[in-house]
């Protein structure tokens, strides 16, 4: 047996309390070893966790996204210019979170759901984390409630259910936001929370939009999150899930939200940047690997839950932008292959005067006719295979001289359509009086009313309605049928006013 000395032993169990004191200290406390574009590595934090808010000096934050074997990397939620190397870094034990509830409602704010519309602080004590599990498949249950757009070539052709994911794609310039804006506006008085997500949008453009929003009085309802182009890679990054936390407060008391996110385009760039500066192997396309996880942990998050859980839904609208069309990219496909139908609007269709351009041929919605009220599904079917047989005629007719009787009805019934899907920006129109116009179109009750009068024959005929058979728009307001009552009222209503215009 060694004899060991009463101050030897003193001394080696201050050296083991001085070490573990050290190793305590490690866990909750690491120090910068680097720090540039947005992105700081971090030394010691030991027990960090993925998307961990950290607090850095000068009440910066930052949040957690590397975990290496001897760093942190770390994208900060704040200026960098205020963050040194050597700096001393504390773990907050939470992970990122927005503040959520009704007191959202009406307010501009950013990523991290602070205000930015003057308007003072926002009064909530409920806080989300932005990043969580979607519901699983038996949590859920069937769309089959429809969010009314507004918009006659949506709720005819590629309707929207409520807790569904369509996709608005196109090149810039083509309308994209002008139809988010319009869903937004015609949600007046249908009990439905909205959210506007701008990313790397101009912080002009999204006042012009907010600005809109309010001439409408669509502001009392809705919630935007705006993260602008001036602002860092890593709150671009956050901003969607942040607004989807926000809606999920709503849809968990069992009410119903649509979300915009406008659009996934720049969230992609803005997440390949992150990966770049935090070295992340790029793959296909310079994207890095797991960039379809990036919009689909986002976008199944939309859904309509169970009965049990409340019914609430979350409606989810992302826009991704192409590059001439291309929708063979690789972020499109990728957003493609995650919602359930898309509305693909068209450049030259646009330049053409005709809008809101959306192709009908390729615009699809995968929930279909579940997602419309009986009276608009008995009406709006032929629309699709007339425009589709005009589509094909008409580059026939250009060619040839002689056309038959059946062609001819076919192309004029074909350009009458396309004038009723027609429609000026900021108008959406409500569903009793598309199903009208719809109605009279696909009944050929327009084919000897001239296409340059149509839109003109529309304005009146909705006035003639409204004033001499109001019981046709109430009844099919209140069934969302047509019974053979409204059926010969709509008929009567349609032949009066056609042979006094």
């Amino acid at each position: 047996m060694v004899n060991l000395r009463p101050e030897e032993i003193s001394s080696v169990i201050k050296e083991q309390i001085k070490n573990y004191t050290a190793k305590l200290e490690t866990t909750d406390v690491g120090t910068v070893i680097q720090v540039a574009d947005g992105i700081a590595r971090i030394h010691g934090l030991e027990n960090a966790m993925q998307g961990e808010l950290l607090e850095f000096p000068g009440e910066v934050y930052g949040m957690v996204m590397n975990l290496e074997e001897d760093n942190v990397g770390v994208v900060l939620l704040g200026d960098s210019r205020a963050v040194n190397e050597g700096d001393v870094v504390k773990t907050t034990g939470r992970v990122v979170e927005v503040p959520v509830g009704d007191a959202l409602t009406g307010r501009v704010v950013n990523a991290l759901g602070q205000p930015i519309d003057e308007k003072g602080p926002i009064d909530t004590d409920k806080y989300r984390p932005v990043e969580r599990v979607a519901y699983g498949v038996i949590d859920r249950q069937a769309v089959d409630t429809p969010v009314q757009t507004g918009i006659k070539a949506i709720d005819s052709m590629v309707p929207i259910g409520r807790g569904q994911r369509e996709l608005i794609i196109g090149d810039r310039q083509t309308g994209k936001t002008a139809i988010a804006v319009d869903m937004i506006i015609n949600q007046k008085g249908q009990n439905m929370h909205c959210i506007y997500v701008a990313i790397g949008q101009k912080a002009s453009t999204v006042a012009g939009i907010v600005k809109t929003l309010k001439e409408h009085d669509a502001m009392e309802y809705t919630t935007v999150v705006a993260s602008t182009a001036s602002e860092l890679a890593p709150l671009q990054y956050i901003a969607p899930y942040a607004g989807c936390a926000i809606g999920e407060e709503w849809m968990e008391r069992g009410e119903d939200v649509l979300i915009i996110y406008d659009d996934l385009s720049k969230h992609a760039t803005a997440y390949r940047t992150l990966s770049l500066l935090l070295r992340r192997p790029p793959g296909r396309e310079a994207y890095p690997g797991d960039v379809f996880y990036l919009h689909s942990r986002l976008l199944e998050r939309a859904s309509r839950l169970s009965k049990e859980l409340g019914g609430g839904s979350l409606t989810a609208i992302p826009i991704i932008e192409t590059q001439a069309g291309d929708v063979s990219a690789y972020i499109p496909t990728n957003v493609i292959s995650i919602t359930d139908g898309q509305i693909y609007l068209e450049t030259e269709m646009f330049h053409a005067g005709f809008r809101p351009a959306i192709n009908a041929g390729l615009s699809v919605s995968r929930v279909g006719g579940a997602a419309q009220i009986k009276a608009m599904k008995k009406i709006a079917g032929p629309i699709r295979t007339e425009l589709a047989q005009y589509r094909e005629l008409a580059s026939f007719a250009q060619f040839g001289s002689e056309l038959d009787d059946d062609t001819r009805e076919r192309l004029a019934q074909g350009e009458r359509i396309k004038e009723v899907l027609k429609q000026p920006q900021y108008q959406p129109l409500a569903v009793e009086k598309q199903i009208v116009i719809i109605y009279a179109v696909t009944r050929k009750y327009l084919l000897d009313v001239p296409v340059e009068r149509i839109a003109e024959f529309e304005k009146g005929l909705y006035e003639f309605v409204e004033t001499k058979y109001p019981e046709i728009y109430k009844a099919i307001r209140e069934t969302g049928e047509i019974n053979s009552e409204t059926d010969v009222l709509i008929q009567k209503a349609i032949t009066e006013f056609k042979n006094q215009f």
